[in-house]
């Protein structure tokens, strides 16, 4: 992505490719650290693991206590069930597995969707403690990648890399001294782009329902009140200060109208509609082709 200058450190981690862009080498001690990281956090975090901690909650409800990352995407995570009316939540994952986006990818239905159970009926999520009242099927999908990008800039910048572009998969953080050009793609057609985004020093994540998607118009993103794929949207753009919120709330936008989410959060946002129709807001650093 960036010009001549930048040297590239490129790995797989929690099921996706990673780039890591950096004026300054990285040493051989801080790609270590940093594999080191995405290890720890897939093996946390990942339902499509039988290790996983969050595995361990799908078979045993208690409690478990988690790495304090927990403790920011458990308030981000509730915030925005709260703000959704219970459409986004962690709590998806059992009707994610049904429908076939499953720990083998199977990609085949084993049953009707099920809506997501009532947060504060099985789950109690305080700072980095998680204690359930019954066997959990935890997702973080819709901030974890952009709560582990963030993980990775602070432990370059712990490194001395004052410049750098973490893509986890368009999951995108720059912190550098000039903007980079990031393409908007468009929803329906891959090698085109609706748009470009010039992006400095903050995080841009995108959410499309074209993107984990199967069967018969089955996709990832599932309303947690039905169990079933969203169905107005069909792409969003969110910027933010730190990728766990622009990730977070890409996803929020399939549910509540951005200038809504902007009451309480500080970003720009992109969404287009099932309709071909599109909304951003005033200050969206993209701009759209025509």
């Amino acid at each position: 992505m960036p010009g001549s200058g930048w040297e590239d450190f490129a790995f797989e981690g929690i099921g996706t490719r990673w780039e890591i862009s950096t004026l300054q080498p990285l040493d051989s001690a801080l790609r270590t650290r940093l594999l080191s990281l995405v290890e720890r956090f897939d093996a946390d975090w990942s339902r499509f693991r039988a290790d996983s901690r969050v595995s361990a909650m799908a078979k045993d409800p208690g409690r478990y206590d988690f790495p304090a990352e927990a403790g920011p995407l458990g308030q981000l995570y509730r915030t925005l069930y709260e703000a959704t009316g219970g459409a986004m939540t962690p709590l998806i994952g059992p009707s994610l597995e049904r429908l076939g986006y499953d720990a083998g990818y199977s990609l085949r239905s084993s049953g009707s969707a099920l809506p997501a159970p009532a947060w504060d009926d099985v789950l109690e999520w305080a700072g980095s403690t998680l204690t359930t009242a019954a066997p959990v099927v935890l997702d973080i999908g819709a901030a974890g990648k952009g709560l582990l990008v963030d993980l990775v800039a602070a432990e370059l910048k712990a490194g001395g890399m004052e410049a750098f572009i973490v893509d986890a998969s368009g999951d995108l953080l720059a912190k550098g001294p000039d903007p980079v050009p990031v393409a908007l793609e468009h929803p329906y057609n891959p090698t085109q782009a609706i748009g470009v985004v010039q992006l400095a020093g903050r995080a841009l994540c995108a959410s499309a329902a074209n993107r984990r998607a199967w069967g018969d118009g089955l996709h990832h993103i599932l309303d947690g009140k039905t169990g079933r794929p969203v169905r107005t949207a069909v792409a969003t753009w969110a910027l933010a200060d730190t990728t766990m919120l622009a990730d977070a709330l890409a996803t929020a936008l399939f549910f509540v109208p951005g200038a809504r989410l902007q009451q309480t959060f500080d970003f720009s946002w992109l969404t287009v509609f099932s309709d071909g129709s599109a909304a951003h807001s005033a200050e969206f650093e993209g701009t759209l082709f025509t």
